[in-house]
């Protein structure tokens, strides 16, 4: 007979629990795909003060460098940095052995500027947000 198992729905789970989970993963997906050597990746824009004005948060691991979260402050948008940031990131994904990177961004951020730099969509959520899209891109790193 099986055990009994309960489901809990939990809105503010503990960091430890939830990394539990996010190791268990990773270890199943290098039993099966091989060793990911994944690594955390950050790049920061700061201002005179030091004060964060931008940075991209993403991994490599795979051969992909992927960026999660990619934001610059209003006030330092147009002036170039954003592309600087981007290919700060994708030079040191190709130092550690990366040859492709992907993200995903909505209709209303940056699809046009990615494009601008490389990158191809591979997929789009319509409505998601209701009226917006969001894609996937994909790059050949070089």
């Amino acid at each position: 007979m099986k055990p009994q198992l309960k489901i809990e729905i939990v809105e503010a789970p503990k960091l430890d629990e939830t990394e539990f989970i996010v190791q268990q993963l990773l270890q199943y997906n290098s039993r099966c795909a091989g060793e990911g050597n994944f690594r955390q990746l950050a790049v920061f824009l700061r201002d005179a003060d030091e004060n964060l004005v931008g940075g991209l948060i993403g991994s490599t691991y795979w051969q992909w460098l992927y960026v999660d979260v990619f934001w610059i402050h209003e006030s330092c948008r147009g002036g170039g940095y954003g592309i600087s940031l981007l290919a700060a990131a994708e030079q040191e994904a190709i130092k550690r052995g990366c040859q492709y990177a992907y993200l995903d961004t909505f209709s209303f951020q940056a699809p046009e500027f990615y494009q601008k730099l490389g990158y191809v969509v591979f997929g789009e959520l319509s409505d998601f947000p209701a009226g917006h899209s969001r894609f996937f891109l994909r790059k050949v790193l070089q």
